[in-house]
């Protein structure tokens, strides 16, 4: 029996929730991918609070490039809020997506704004 594409993400997500973890120290960096936008958030698991976010929909973001050029955009920009709350470890949590096109090129964003991972 074939997976539709949603149902396997899922899986996949599921798995990778149960071993990826996010603590006040070092919080998870969790990334969404929809067809046209991007967003990813910094989230303390042991108290269920998101500490910082960032996405192409936020009012101060300015669209320019193509959708893997904004998306590096964002990830530069959640390692900005990251640095100002003091965090520089997170856990990377790609979220049942495969790392390359856009979710790659968050995490390369936010490697080069300083968070470490």
């Amino acid at each position: 029996m074939a997976f539709s594409k949603e149902a396997r993400r899922a899986k996949i997500q599921s798995r990778v929730r149960g071993k990826v973890n996010g603590t006040a120290e070092r919080p998870r960096l969790s990334v969404f991918r929809s067809n046209k936008e991007m967003y990813a958030q910094l989230i303390n698991d042991t108290d269920g609070v998101t500490i910082a976010a960032a996405s192409t929909r936020d009012k101060d973001f300015t669209r320019t490039g193509n959708k893997t050029e904004q998306s590096k955009a964002v990830g530069q920009a959640i390692a900005k809020k990251a640095a100002e709350k003091g965090i520089q470890t997170v856990v990377f949590d790609r979220a049942g997506f495969l790392y390359h096109g856009r979710i790659q090129a968050i995490a390369e964003g936010a490697r080069e704004g300083g968070l470490k991972f």
